[in-house]
């Protein structure tokens, strides 16, 4: 699914083939999750195969090394050259691209001495195809920030979303929606969350979540379009009686969803601020003006 015989990743400086790349068994990060990762796409758009907020991906990768005590040296412009050259080599334009930073050999646990870079690509369509999703509150919350880097994104973080996401689909559901400490609503495993309640869009607020790049896309598409949103608290009890709601994120793109725990929406999809920010996102990615977006 992820490659082929031919596939070529780029591993420590070079462009090999995947099928010749090995690791270290004595990973630290294979054995304690200690390595950060990003998720980023590629699309055909207009103006040819586009990296979409490719700066934006790379500094929050370097941000989430400094922030866990992850020596990486690598420059933002280099990295984001390193996957231009990866699309090109794999004859790639819409594709999801995984730079991933895995520690050496440390049986230990303290910093790493030897650090390095692997970087990959694959086409992949969106996370949750374009069907409405079935959401459950999940009984797994989101980690008390005072005990990880919640703005990192870190390997070990996922074992937490693998939990979630895992008993939601046992449940008979397409995902979770995951509270915080306070029994506040956080995210999806995987995605940041979005509801609509009388014409005003509404999300929860940076501290217990990861603060998204296409979560901060959304925000700017709703300045661009003038679309009300707040960010704050929202209890799980405000599910009930919201309008719409969907998830964001680079893999999910932008998903509606249909119900959470069983419940549906009041508002059909297509009547929704949702699917306006769906579209306006598709004209970003794209590189199309907004005058595409019908309000």
């Amino acid at each position: 699914m992820y490659y082929t015989k031919d596939t070529i990743l780029f591993l420590n400086g070079k462009f090999i083939k995947a099928v010749d790349a090995h690791t270290d068994l004595y990973s630290q990060t294979l054995h304690y999750g200690f390595g950060a990762f990003e998720g980023i796409r590629a699309y055909q758009t207009m103006n040819g195969a586009k990296i979409f907020k490719a700066h934006d991906h790379f500094e929050r990768l370097k941000k989430s090394c400094a922030l866990v005590g992850i020596p990486f040296q690598y420059e933002t412009e280099e990295l984001v050259q390193i996957a231009y050259q990866l699309l090109n080599k794999n004859n790639l334009s819409d594709a999801y691209i995984r730079p991933l930073v895995y520690c050496g050999s440390n049986m230990i646990l303290t910093p790493p001495q030897e650090v390095y870079l692997m970087m990959c690509a694959w086409e992949w369509d969106k996370y949750h195809g374009d069907k409405m999703l079935k959401l459950c509150v999940s009984s797994y919350q989101r980690p008390n920030p005072n005990s990880l880097k919640m703005e990192a994104k870190v390997t070990g973080h996922y074992v937490n979303s693998i939990l979630a996401t895992s008993e939601a689909k046992v449940r008979g559901y397409d995902d979770a929606l995951m509270l915080d400490m306070n029994g506040y609503v956080a995210e999806a495993p995987g995605a940041n969350f979005f509801l609509e309640k009388d014409g005003v869009l509404h999300t929860p607020a940076l501290g217990h979540i990861l603060p998204g790049i296409t979560r901060q896309t959304v925000l700017n598409i709703c300045r661009e379009l003038e679309i009300p949103l707040v960010e704050r608290n929202i209890k799980v009890e405000e599910l009930e009686s919201a309008d719409s709601a969907f998830l964001c994120g680079t893999a999910a793109e932008i998903a509606g969803i249909e119900s959470i725990d069983a419940k549906p929406f009041q508002k059909e999809w297509r009547d929704s601020l949702g699917v306006t920010i769906q579209e306006g996102y598709r004209c970003q990615v794209l590189e199309k003006s907004f005058s595409y977006v019908i309000i």
